[in-house]
């Protein structure tokens, strides 16, 4: 096989790796087993969550998943573009018997959840205070019960006159701070990130085209914008897709619409930002999609938190 016709080969050949392991580091690569998945994943601050499965463990291999691994790494994509789309902690391990034939490990985690759950502040911040100062307070906090620093923007505000005591849960102040600099906070993939309600995440957005992974037609509703592509593991939460109008479908307006809901915008651009992504994967069968509610960068309107 010659040089280009390699490349592009690797454009389309589907890649994954899990790694389960525990919270000292070690662990298990099953990669090479059929693996099946689902992931969801949002812009709100509740903890996302992902059902994996793994099909045909050895019964000493499933026992030691069982009994000592606590932490999941799901990376998935194409050969020339794979990366992370799932990290986080292992609530509960399942097994049976699929077909009476194939025996099935079934792993639910969550993102962050001890975090989320459990971290706390104790702290006094001196008079002049600025709202990155209480985020970066609540960052250590969410750090110590394995949620680290991810992205966060410039966030401004005033300097608090009086000092400012700080005692209870971290994901109440960070919910403060975020309503407060107009952000939206999360954990994704271990990392706690802020982002702009009118922003995005850093980086290029990603063109969705049918010759780049669009599947079928995007779809406007009263939600958002519904997409769906190939498995992208560069499709963040927070972050941008580009695609043309002219290949949406627009919603069609009801006869009643209740009072102050409008149906969200199309970007003038044709540049949305991701509220929601669900990954699904299958190593051996024909699921390998990313399917994802975005919205307009500049429209506010905002996904009711039941919605995700």
């Amino acid at each position: 096989m010659n040089k280009n016709n390699d490349e592009e080969g690797r454009c389309w050949l589907r890649a994954c790796s899990l790694i389960v392991g525990s919270d000292a580091g070690n662990g298990l690569d099953l990669g090479e087993l059929r693996i099946t998945f689902k992931t969801q994943k949002g812009d709100v601050e509740t903890p996302n969550s992902a059902e994996i499965n793994v099909y045909n463990l050895s019964e000493a291999t499933a026992s030691k998943i069982q009994r000592e691994f606590t932490q999941v790494a799901l990376s998935a994509g194409y050969q020339s573009n794979m990366g992370l789309i799932f990290r986080g902690n292992i609530r509960q391990v399942r097994t049976w018997r699929e077909n009476g034939v194939d025996t099935v490990l079934s792993i639910l985690a969550a993102d962050g959840d001890r975090a989320y759950n459990f971290a706390t502040v104790n702290t006094t911040l001196a008079a002049g205070s600025l709202p990155a100062d209480r985020v970066r307070t609540c960052q250590g906090a969410l750090s110590e019960k394995g949620a680290g620093a991810g992205y966060t923007p410039e966030l401004g505000g005033q300097p608090l006159p009086r000092g400012k005591v700080m005692y209870g849960m971290a994901r109440q102040y960070m919910r403060d701070e975020a309503r407060d600099t107009d952000t939206d906070w999360s954990i994704q993939d271990g990392k706690v990130q802020m982002v702009p309600r009118r922003g995005y995440l850093p980086g290029e957005a990603v063109l969705l085209t049918h010759e780049t992974g669009l599947v079928g037609t995007p779809e406007q509703t009263q939600e958002g914008i519904t997409v769906r592509a190939l498995l992208n593991p560069l499709l963040r939460i927070g972050g941008r897709i580009k695609l043309d109008n002219k290949s949406v479908k627009k919603m069609q307006s009801p006869l009643k619409m209740a009072a102050g809901k409008t149906a969200p915008r199309l970007d003038d651009d044709g540049i949305y930002r991701i509220l929601k992504v669900e990954f699904t994967g299958d190593t051996r069968g024909n699921d390998w999609y990313a399917d994802m509610l975005c919205i307009g960068i500049d429209d506010t309107s905002r996904l009711p938190l039941d919605m995700l």
